[in-house]
């Protein structure tokens, strides 16, 4: 769920620059620095970010400046020189009469760029341009964090393979349990006690229970049944991090029981080398969206 993405553009001799960047995170959080008189684009920026992403901390901020290449507005207040020339009618005869460069110096005449203030249909254009900025952005985002999703897919898929291998490895070290307890219990017995004689019967029946303890096809067949739903859910489009997560729990339960009843230390190495490779489908969980 890393990413960053940039959009800029010009309206009304103002340049903008949205950069939006996201980092993992259990939930959606949008972090937006605004210039100062913009909070209003703020609900319509969440709304975007909310209909786009699901997960990841998203920081957006948007930063404004005067385009160089435009000529600044400029506008003079008319009813301020009014207010000067009804002022200085008192003194007519007795002063020059005021000059037009005159005026146009005097604070307040002339305003500057930043204090021209947009009219309600200026203010409306030039928002709708900078919301249609920040979805394009967005779109750039959404783009970065797919081109990381497919390699996060590459990685699942190698973990689900490594499962599967491991999973017929126990498979087949299972198979063997009963025999080898047989023999356990034998050479157990021959060590402690050489001059008693076995009861085939008996032995058998220590070493059914002792299988039965260790059986582990269960924990398998759940494990199996699990490496196929993480190949399902990396290969559909809907979100699938919070599934993820929640399947590398189970996959960790499942892990922990199967080394918890090995009897065998090839099973137990199998059942160490499942957790390792759980413990990486777990932690790249996070990032997945």
């Amino acid at each position: 769920m890393t990413g960053f993405a940039r959009a800029e553009g010009e309206h009304a001799g103002q340049r903008w620059i949205w950069e939006l960047r996201s980092v993992n995170g259990r939930g959606l959080d949008l972090k937006l620095r605004l210039p100062p008189g913009f909070d209003a684009l703020e609900p319509q920026a969440r709304a975007a970010a909310n209909g786009k992403f699901k997960r990841g901390s998203v920081q957006a901020s948007l930063n404004l400046a005067r385009d160089p290449t435009a000529a600044p507005p400029i506008k003079i207040d008319l009813a301020l020189v009014e207010r000067l020339l009804a002022a200085g009618e008192s003194f007519e005869g007795r002063v020059k009469k005021p000059s037009w460069d005159g005026l146009l110096a005097i604070r307040g005449v002339v305003q500057s760029e930043d204090s021209v203030e947009l009219s309600e249909a200026e203010r409306a254009a030039f928002e709708a341009a900078l919301m249609a900025g920040f979805t394009i952005a967005l779109d750039g985002l959404a783009a970065a964090r797919q081109t990381e999703g497919r390699a996060l897919a590459a990685i699942f898929s190698e973990a689900a393979d490594r499962m599967d291998a491991l999973i017929a490895a126990a498979r087949s070290s299972a198979s063997a349990a009963p025999a080898a307890a047989v023999e356990r219990i034998r050479q157990r017995l021959e060590t402690l006690a050489p001059e008693l004689k076995i009861d085939p019967t008996r032995l058998a029946q220590e070493a059914a229970i002792a299988a039965t303890r260790a059986d582990v096809q269960e924990e398998l067949e759940r494990l199996a049944a699990h490496a196929l739903e993480l190949r399902m859910l990396i290969s559909k489009p809907e979100a699938a991090g919070r599934r993820l997560e929640f399947l590398s729990q189970e996959l960790t339960r499942e892990a922990n029981t199967l080394c918890s009843k090995s009897a065998d230390l090839e099973l137990t190495r199998i059942g160490l080398d499942l957790k390792t490779v759980v413990d990486q489908i777990k932690e790249q969980a996070a990032n997945v969206e």
